[in-house]
């Protein structure tokens, strides 16, 4: 008799805590949620981020503030995210650089791109092209290669800084092309373009909505392009895919993400929040003037694309044996 009443307390305590649980788990969020974009003000990341926050803060029912912590090409910001509890209160945007080329290259990144984080949703994509100063003496992708075969050691690129993006797939462009170019890194791509813009650097590997405004005002050549198809307005330069280097077709994605162990009700809330955000007219627009194209994938597919990232920058840092300087 003791022990059956013992047991039904046990259930009772068990059932009440259980109760608790779910009641916190639907009572998220209970106060704003801080979205950590580890790069500066003012780039496609913030943008995106930015655009985002305020639709799905009203779908979470509470405020989504958005915090730039810059550093180390996005390991400062999204490091601190890593070590946040996982409540669902600190997400981070996760980029190309932050959770593939960085990392593969830096050995003292103090995460793992793949098991110190929950993917919720990648939110967009942005095309990268290849674009070159008008002083540039091809114009096209088959001459562009042609003069980089015949001139070996003569010309250079310019890059947002070692392990970036731009840094790591130039990289594999030159692999898979059989060329070379020497590696120019900058403090930034704003100074890295502005540079190519000037003549100072011949050629760059950039984001194309940075890009673009100088190659609609003919001051920098488009080469070839990152993306699943040719760009509108850009309909003469082909894909990476067309010239047949289809690894380096990759564009640089801005998704959402979160310590690891969130709760599964948590990424759920979360993604709704964001896939419903993007599905808002004004947001698409805004996100689709940047250059960049809306994914709105789900968690698992999210988690996917950033090891098969992270596996293909870490090819390219090994098969060079690159270092950061």
């Amino acid at each position: 008799m003791i022990k059956r009443r013992y047991l039904g307390l046990a259930a009772v305590a068990v059932g009440c805590g259980l109760g608790v649980s779910v009641a916190q788990a639907q009572a998220y969020p209970e106060k704003p949620v801080r979205l950590v974009v580890p790069f500066a003000a003012g780039g496609t990341t913030d943008i995106v981020a930015r655009v985002v926050s305020e639709p799905m803060g009203k779908a979470l029912g509470k405020p989504v503030v958005v915090e730039n912590k810059a550093g180390a090409g996005g390991i400062v910001g999204t490091a601190e995210v890593a070590k946040q509890k996982p409540d669902g209160y600190n997400l981070v945007v996760a980029t190309v650089s932050s959770t593939a080329a960085n990392p593969a290259i830096n050995p003292a990144t103090p995460y793992n791109p793949l098991t110190d984080f929950t993917p919720i949703i990648n939110m967009a994509a942005t095309p990268n092209v290849i674009a070159v100063h008008p002083s540039f003496p091809a114009k096209d992708y088959k001459a562009f290669v042609a003069e980089l075969q015949k001139n070996p050691a003569k010309y250079s690129y310019a890059s947002s800084g070692a392990g970036g993006i731009g840094h790591l797939q130039t990289e594999l462009f030159l692999q898979l092309a059989k060329v070379k170019m020497t590696h120019i890194p900058y403090r930034g791509a704003g100074p890295a373009l502005n540079d190519v813009v000037a003549g100072q650097v011949p050629v760059i590997f950039d984001n194309l909505p940075s890009a673009l405004p100088f190659i609609k005002a003919g001051k920098l050549v488009p080469i070839v392009v990152a993306a699943p198809s040719r760009i509108k307005g850009l309909e003469k330069v082909p894909t990476f895919k067309e010239v047949g280097l289809e690894p380096v077709n990759r564009m640089a994605y801005y998704g959402v993400m979160g310590p690891k162990g969130l709760p599964k009700d948590v990424v759920s809330k979360v993604h709704a929040s964001v896939s419903q955000a993007l599905k808002d007219p004004a947001v698409r627009k805004r996100i689709e003037d940047t250059g960049s194209q809306i994914i709105n994938n789900s968690p698992e597919q999210f988690a996917a694309q950033i090891k098969a990232e992270y596996a293909v920058y870490k090819r390219v840092v090994d098969t060079a044996k690159l270092k950061l300087n």
